[in-house]
């Protein structure tokens, strides 16, 4: 069985439907794949609605926190959380704090450019980007408006963490977000944790820190990450009992990467779910 376990759909940043995504995963012949869209679960109802049968859906979210890097200074870290109950009020709650921050962060942004006179206009610019608003949105703004001629070149420079138009947002605290998760009955996966083409990199000795928290398992298999980044966190998988997970970070027409490049051993996949309490894997 193929499982991929890191999606994202119209419900944020991604270009397919989640409708889409569950119809294409089935078409690329996975078993099992997981919607794991950014700070949202928005786009759960209609991926169940659409599973085709023979696939299994897990329900997620990719949820942006603040973890400690390398050089010990405040670093971004994505945080795959699987399976929790979406009506928890406390993670309910930082779910739609976190969404005003995008947004706020998006408008910001977008204002810069405006400013500066690109040819960006910040209301179009959220109205098209809906609640889960992020810089993918910005960036294929700024693709049709002919600045630059891809996502990728508007993440290379304009968009970029070092770049002048960048603006901070107030992620969650990585403990607090893992306990959160568990909280809600979920399970969590520290996301592409060695992903240097991002920018700065997380301390890999949190990532011990965070079992205490709840933290299930980390993302090894990753289109990001190259040979001795995988050796690394297996490494530290083993060590820590960790579940290892690998999927595509599927994206629909941002990315290059496709449903199905990177996996998860079924067997992995069977200790994230014994551990989940939230909700259950749908079968389509």
């Amino acid at each position: 069985m193929r499982i991929d376990l890191h999606t994202h759909s119209t419900a944020s940043d991604g270009t397919d439907s989640p409708a889409t995504v569950v119809r294409a995963a089935g078409e690329a012949g996975l078993g099992v794949v997981a919607l794991t869209d950014h700070d949202t679960t928005a786009g759960w109802a209609e991926a169940v609605d659409a599973l085709p049968a023979g696939l299994s859906l897990v329900r997620g979210m990719e949820m942006s926190c603040e973890g400690r890097g390398e050089d010990g200074r405040p670093v971004a870290v994505h945080l795959l959380a699987y399976l929790f109950d979406p009506a928890h009020e406390g993670f309910a709650r930082e779910r739609e704090r976190l969404r005003a921050e995008r947004t706020s962060r998006l408008r910001g942004m977008a204002e810069k450019m405006a400013a500066d006179g690109l040819p960006v206009d910040p209301e179009a610019v959220l109205a098209a980007a809906g609640p889960a608003a992020g810089r993918p949105h910005l960036a294929r703004a700024l693709v049709e408006a002919g600045v630059v001629g891809s996502v990728n070149e508007a993440f290379e420079d304009l968009l970029s963490i070092r770049g002048r138009y960048y603006v901070h947002k107030e992620d969650t605290p990585l403990p607090d977000a893992v306990r959160m998760v568990a909280q809600a009955g979920g399970v969590s996966v520290i996301a592409h944790p060695r992903a240097s083409a991002r920018g700065r990199l997380m301390d890999m000795n949190q990532i011990g820190e965070l079992v205490a928290d709840g933290l299930s398992g980390v993302e090894v298999a990753h289109h990001d990450h190259g040979a001795a980044d995988e050796a690394l966190l297996r490494g530290i998988a083993a060590d820590l009992d960790l579940v290892v997970t690998g999927s595509s970070d599927y994206h629909g027409r941002n990315k290059s990467v496709v449903l199905g490049e990177f996996v998860t051993a079924p067997e992995q996949f069977e200790r994230l779910v014994a551990s989940a309490s939230g909700v259950e894997v749908v079968a389509g």
